[in-house]
């Protein structure tokens, strides 16, 4: 069956957006839904859901495929990262996201030094923001890691990375199955401990919007 895309956006419009959907945001939302009634129509509506509250809050509530926004105050990078920016470093760093980059991602998720580049070169990108040279090279842009931000190339890592588990290990169907639902868990699907509440609320208004089906 079809999602009934009238239901869905009033929905969305009345509960999550409060507000019309700008014409980007609309045709995100439908890019999502496009791929999900082409190719996993036959799984779980909540796995949609939550693929849609990831891509929601993931992507600044655009939902289009977006950098990382790395244009930190000395004061929020001690709060971010208070073991690499102590306050006497802090403000070397502050408001100069490449260099904050390559500090936070350095010699971590398959990344070289901070003086490597590869924070930066590595940096989130996308609907849902993949971060290090490890996660880029999961999906096969290692050498391009711009296509994270083509659209077609960002909804497949999306499901892909959401379904198979790729971000962290745990995968939608550990979370949801049969009459089993965690959306406040669920989270650890991409970035475990961060702000679970958010999504788990933005999942649960997206399964509202998509259970009227024609």
């Amino acid at each position: 069956m079809s999602i009934n895309r009238i239901f869905f956006f009033e929905e969305v419009e009345r509960n999550v957006l409060k507000k019309p959907p700008t014409p980007d945001q609309r045709h995100g939302f439908n890019t999502v839904l496009d791929a999900w009634e082409r190719d996993h129509a036959q799984e779980d509506d909540r796995w949609l859901a939550y693929i849609l509250a990831t891509a929601y809050h993931e992507s600044a509530h655009t939902m289009q495929p977006v950098h990382e926004n790395l244009n930190y105050s000395a004061a929020r990078l001690t709060q971010v990262w208070p073991r690499r920016y102590p306050p006497e470093i802090a403000e070397d760093y502050a408001r100069k996201p490449e260099k904050i980059a390559n500090r936070s991602y350095g010699d971590r998720l398959g990344n070289g030094s901070e003086e490597s580049g590869d924070g930066w070169r590595y940096r989130g990108r996308g609907l849902v923001q993949i971060t290090g040279r490890d996660n880029y090279r999961k999906f096969g842009i290692e050498d391009t890691p711009d296509d994270a931000l083509d659209e077609a190339k960002s909804v497949t890592i999306l499901f892909h990375g959401m379904i198979a588990g790729l971000f962290t290990g745990e995968a939608l169907k550990d979370y949801f199955h049969g009459k089993h639902s965690d959306w406040d868990g669920a989270r650890a699907i991409v970035n475990p401990g961060s702000v679970p509440d958010t999504v788990s609320a933005l999942g649960r208004a997206f399964y509202r919007a998509i259970t009227y089906t024609v």
